[in-house]
């Protein structure tokens, strides 16, 4: 069983930066590859990056690239995201999800239905 935190998240104005962070429970989160979500209002959820539990593979969303890295402390159990130059179209809750099986393809990776456990989310709000 693993728990998940996310923190981070507030209102900010465009142009700014963000470290959104996913703290998890439990003695095995190394074991588990990690992705982050976002939902906007009135959208459905949608992939952002995921990293392998290692931390050596990562995926982004293509229309994440650029501006969002995503990151791990195994030793903090912590997952990270960084979010550079926000737009006011990044406004949504960012969700952090932990999943126990080999990483595999992006197509698996990007899919909520792989994933495990799931955060409460943290609300980011861009003002432009």
């Amino acid at each position: 069983q693993v728990q998940l935190l996310e923190s981070g998240g507030g209102l900010v104005q465009a142009g700014v930066s963000l470290r959104l962070s996913c703290a998890a429970s439990g003695r095995t989160f190394s074991s588990y590859a990690m992705g982050w979500f976002r939902q906007a209002p009135g959208k459905e959820r949608e992939f952002v990056a995921a990293i392998s539990s290692s931390g050596g593979s990562r995926y982004y969303a293509d229309s994440m690239l650029g501006r969002f890295t995503i990151s791990r402390d195994n030793a903090k159990n912590t997952v990270y995201l960084q979010i550079n130059s926000l737009k006011p179209e990044d406004t949504a809750v960012y969700y952090c999800a932990a999943g126990g099986g080999t990483f595999q393809a992006m197509a698996s990776m990007s899919r909520a239905g792989w994933y495990d456990y799931w955060g409460q989310g943290t609300q980011v709000t861009v003002s432009s």
